[in-house]
Parts: C-alpha cells; structure tokens; sequence
C-alpha cells in the first residue's frame, strides 16, 4: 500500500495550486461573504473549464475518466484556498449519486451537463434539525411527484438538480429533482459561513423521477457518503494546513518584549500539536484514498477514520490560528474567521463528528468479526 501520490497527479496538484493562487485568494474569499453573491461563478466556470468537475466522469458522459487520486489531490486544493464554489455538492454528491444509482438515460441525460459545469448539483436530505433516520422523513413521493421541505441543503439556492431522499411506500427513495419548476420553493438559509451558501426546498408536487432501486435510498445514502467522506477530509486537511500557516507566519513577525512570539514555548506547542494533528489526519487521508480508488471492502472504516482525523485536525488547527493572533484574530479585518467558518461548516456536513464516530467503531467491529 503505497501512501503517496505519482508524479502526474503531483503535477497536478502543482498547477492546481498556481491556479488557484492566482484566482481563489483570501481577498476572493471576503468578496463573496461580504457581497450579495452565494459562490465565485467566475471561479466555478474556469474549474469547470479545466475539466476539475469532470474528473472521474467516464468519458463516455463526455468525462475525464480519471481515478478519485487525482479527484482527492483537487479536493486538498480547493480546502486549502477555501474555494466559494458548490464544488463538494455537486461533485462529491451529486454526480457520486449518479454515476452509483443512475440508469443509463439518467447518465445520458445529467453526468455531461455535471461534467460541463453547465449543471450544479444538491444532496437534500436534512428536514429539521439534529441527524436525518429512515424513519423521521417527511417529504413523500407519489405518482411521480414529490411533496415536502428539505433543510438546510448546501448550495440549494444556486443548484439546478438535486438529489433527494423521499419516503414511499417501499421505504426510503432516492429522487431526481430538476429545481427550476414552478413546484419548487427556494429559501436562502443563513449558516456560520456565507462564502458557501444553503437553503431551505419546498416542494408542492414537483415532478421527480426514481434514482436507483425503490426502497434502497438510505443504503445508498450510505455509500455516497463514505465516498465523498474522504473528499471531504482531503479538503478539510488542505484547509488544516492554510490554517497552520497562517499561524506560524504570524506567529515569525509578530514580536513581543523585544523577541518574535513564535520563540515562546506556549505557541510552539500550540503549533506543534496542530502539526502532529494535520499529520495525522493527512495519513487517514492517504488510507482512504487508496480504499475509494480501488473500492476496496475497507472504504466504510477507511472513510471514517479520515473523516474523524480531519475533522478533529481543521477545528484544532482554524482555532488555535485564531488564538495565536490574539485580540486581532477575533475580527473581521483579518483573515483568520475563513478557515474557521469553514471548518465548522464541513464538520457537519454529511454528518456530525459524533456521527462518523460511531460509524467508526462499528466499521472497527465488523472488520474484527470479519
């Protein structure tokens, strides 16, 4: 097991950084929170153009048909520049859902438009607070139509498909939902970090077609996630790693009494334990890596160590960025509440901490009863 990236998808990773250097600056970042914009479409549309929301489509749905190693070396990239774009929604999410469950006229129909970009995609699961069950959805499907509400759902407001989880009469479903029909109702949603937006979908019949099997929406839910966990987690560690940076950058020119404060035992620990952290995290990252791009039995456990590790990794390292800068780091002129927002966001995303946890320990007991 090789826990190392080629030389192409290095090379990959090295254009991904100068580009998105050049175009997804912190100052990028601030527009969006501070304007009326819910993501960068300039952004989205020259990723888009670089085949990034292509990436493992095959090429027969007019795809790269690259493996998730190159997808995962993306995915670090744009965590680490915090990127405003529904990259994760409609990649990691939505076209993952498709290329799973779709039928050949659902491919035919919906991957080439993901792949151009052309098409931005949504997972709506959640319809209240706390953790989504099979057994506490509401939003019914019926005759071809689905009725109900969907909260919050990441970029829904922006998003020209979703993807969603509906009660039937065979148990949970997954659906196609094209957005832009009259029986669909968007509300902007306000959550702790505006660069990436949410909503609230009601639905009033609204026309919907079958995604997979009737009745198997919950298991497919399940091997969605677990992919796109690992993609989440090499985001998370792209944006662990800004913040670690951030902080010892100012930690080298910020001097007190005459002596840098980086010199001072309080903060080397602080950003030796965000060190070991990121570290740490990064090798869970190349383990799932391995698991999804080989679609190894060991994803579920591989998924969920990595999610687990970055999670608790992105949170340590944004916060104690945050503590490193003092006073000034608590406001809105500096740059530290970006990593911060973000780290908070994605550590709820496709599940809370405590979720992936358990997910965790029955991944370990179904591997030792193996």
């Amino acid at each position: 097991m090789n826990f190392e990236f080629s030389e192409e998808q290095n090379l990959l990773r090295e254009q991904a950084q100068s580009f998105l250097k050049d175009q997804c600056s912190l100052s990028a970042v601030r527009a969006v929170l501070d304007g009326e914009q819910s993501f960068d479409e300039g952004l989205w549309q020259q990723v888009a153009a670089m085949g990034w929301t292509a990436t493992t489509i095959p090429e027969e749905y007019d795809g790269l048909g690259l493996s998730y190693l190159e997808l995962s070396v993306i995915a670090e990239e744009l965590g680490r520049q915090i990127a405003p774009i529904p990259f994760s929604s409609s990649v990691y999410l939505a076209t993952e859902a498709i290329l799973l469950a779709g039928s050949d006229t659902q491919k035919a129909h919906w991957l080439p438009q993901l792949a151009a970009g052309a098409v931005i995609g949504c997972l709506a699961v959640n319809e209240s607070a706390g953790e989504p069950t099979p057994d506490t959805l509401q939003s019914s499907f019926s005759d071809g139509e689905v009725s109900g509400s969907k909260i919050p759902v990441a970029d829904g407001d922006i998003a020209h498909l979703a993807v969603a989880l509906v009660s039937t009469s065979e148990g949970p479903t997954a659906v196609l939902i094209d957005l832009n029909q009259t029986g669909v109702t968007r509300t902007p949603v306000k959550t702790i970090d505006p660069s990436r937006s949410h909503a609230r979908l009601d639905f009033e019949n609204a026309s919907a077609e079958i995604l997979g099997e009737p009745g198997q929406g919950w298991s497919l839910l399940q091997r969605v996630y677990d992919r796109a966990a690992v993609l989440f987690a090499w985001e998370q560690v792209g944006g662990a790693e800004t913040s670690l940076n951030m902080a010892k950058e100012y930690a080298l020119g910020r001097f007190a009494f005459g002596r840098s404060i980086a010199s001072y035992q309080a903060i080397k620990h602080k950003l030796a334990h965000a060190y070991v952290k990121n570290t740490l995290a990064r090798s869970n990252c190349y383990y799932g890596a391995w698991a999804l791009s080989t679609n190894a039995d060991e994803l579920p456990l591989a998924a969920a160590t990595a999610r687990v590790a970055a999670t608790q990794a992105y949170y340590y390292a944004s916060k104690e960025n945050i503590q490193t800068h003092g006073g000034m780091g608590f406001t809105w002129e500096f740059d530290c509440q970006f990593p911060y927002r973000r780290s908070k966001l994605l550590a709820v995303t496709i599940g809370s901490e405590a979720v992936w946890q358990e997910k965790l320990i029955s991944a370990v007991e179904n591997a030792q009863a193996a």
